[in-house]
């Protein structure tokens, strides 16, 4: 059966496609304050230093639910928890458009991020459950590939609406189409297979042909989330993720910045210029999470497979992105933006993949909380270091630099990651 096939008439692949639109949802959400940046900025009057903590401010919120939204997808199940988290954020989203200066921006930044925290682990366990490991590196790419897609369309979307009706409201307009979604996910999701109503016998079996042991680990009792955070792998898993998240959490949030700032756009050609790399990172997250999957079918090793694409994932995003602080021209620059985006997306499958290859599923919701978490701190760390730089040499290369260190740190981490006890085995 084709991977095209896999897609029609079945239960998982529908959900996974309810789960994709969600995040093109999360990141038109988490994307949209950097579209509209220039116009707040000179709205609410604030510093580059005070803009940098804005952004910043969504990741305080947002780490800590990654691990509290963890442990609540492994109490409550991912059909509350991601049906909750999406209401609080879009409910959050909205009132930032009531925001009257900086001290407010920042009290409803955390609370947005609060509300998205749970997503990336909820999905996570949503995914251990309902794939066979031969699918999963390809569901998680397809999944996550909508976060970017999100980002990429919400410049030209969220452009538009800023220009056309004014920022506050393109906020508004953002919170109805999460509240929405909630409707589908509600109708589609359950915490397990057995559970949908539609589910066949045929389907089930095809889900279960490696994942028996899945279902049975749900089901018992496991080591206490101490245990792993005792374990190396884990520490060098959230390591690697950090530096993942702090290169994606600059363009999240200062990329826009630079193309106008740096290159003179105005905020329409911003919009548009600005879903170049977004695109082709839905295109990599998704190529990421094939070359992972027929790795593993040629070597039989999944933490191996993941490891090789996470690391040179971001060892050609690092190179990409120092050598584009050597470039002043727009079209290179926009160029090798695209291609570090890409590749980071690339590495950004499997480094979901290392954790489902290494945490059993029983606690995949905390102890990926946890690493989320950990992950998630350069959110705080990078925007608003790149506001002070900013504030003090008024340029970008510093920053790319930076960036592109911090990268290759993180591939470094990805190849310690090895097996946790003899329970997990690299197969």
């Amino acid at each position: 059966m084709g991977w095209l096939a896999m897609f029609k008439n079945n239960i998982r692949w529908s959900l996974a496609i309810v789960m994709f639109f969600g995040g093109i949802i999360n990141y038109m959400d988490r994307a949209s304050l950097s579209v509209m940046a220039p116009f707040i900025e000179k709205d609410l009057e604030l510093s580059a230093t005070q803009m940098g903590i804005v952004f910043s401010s969504f990741f305080l919120g947002y780490a800590l639910f990654c691990f509290i939204g963890g442990i609540c997808a492994d109490k409550f199940g991912p059909r509350k928890t991601m049906a909750s988290a999406m209401g609080l954020w879009s409910v959050f989203c909205g009132l930032t458009s009531l925001v009257t200066g900086f001290f407010s921006m920042v009290a409803v930044r955390v609370l947005f991020g609060m509300g998205e925290g749970p997503m990336g682990t909820t999905n996570n366990k949503t995914i251990k459950s309902w794939f066979p490991r031969k699918e999963a590196a390809f569901a998680t790419g397809f999944i996550n590939s909508g976060q970017p897609l999100g980002g990429a369309l919400c410049g030209p979307i969220v452009g538009m609406f800023a220009l056309a009706l004014g920022w506050r409201t393109a906020f508004v307009i953002i919170m109805m189409m999460g509240l929405v979604w909630i409707i589908f996910w509600l109708r589609t999701a359950r915490d397990m297979p057995e559970q949908h109503p539609k589910m066949t016998p045929q389907e089930l079996a095809h889900i279960r042909q490696d994942t028996q042991a899945v279902a049975e680990e749900l089901k018992s009792s496991g080591p206490k989330l101490s245990y792993y955070l005792k374990q190396r792998t884990v520490w060098a898993i959230a390591a690697g993720y950090f530096a993942y998240s702090y290169v994606l959490s600059f363009f999240l949030t200062w990329f826009p910045t630079y193309l106008v700032q740096s290159h003179g756009l105005n905020i329409k050609t911003m919009g548009f210029v600005n879903a170049i790399p977004w695109l082709f990172g839905a295109i990599g997250l998704i190529t990421g999470g094939l070359i992972c999957d027929w790795l593993y079918r040629r070597s039989g090793k999944a933490l191996t497979s993941s490891k090789t694409v996470v690391v040179t994932g971001m060892v050609i995003s690092a190179c990409s992105i120092i050598y584009a602080s050597t470039i002043s021209t727009l079209y290179p620059a926009v160029i090798l933006m695209t291609l570090t985006v890409y590749a980071l997306y690339n590495a950004g499958t499997c480094i979901w993949s290392t954790v489902l290859d290494t945490i059993p599923a029983k606690s995949i919701g905390s102890v990926g909380g946890f690493i989320h978490f950990i992950a998630n701190l350069a959110g705080i760390i990078g925007p608003t270091l790149t506001g002070i730089i900013l504030d003090k040499s008024h340029s970008f290369p510093l920053t790319f630099i930076i960036a592109g260190i911090v990268a290759i740190i993180g591939a470094m981490a990805i190849l310690m990651t090895k097996p946790i006890s003899s329970e997990i085995t690299d197969s």
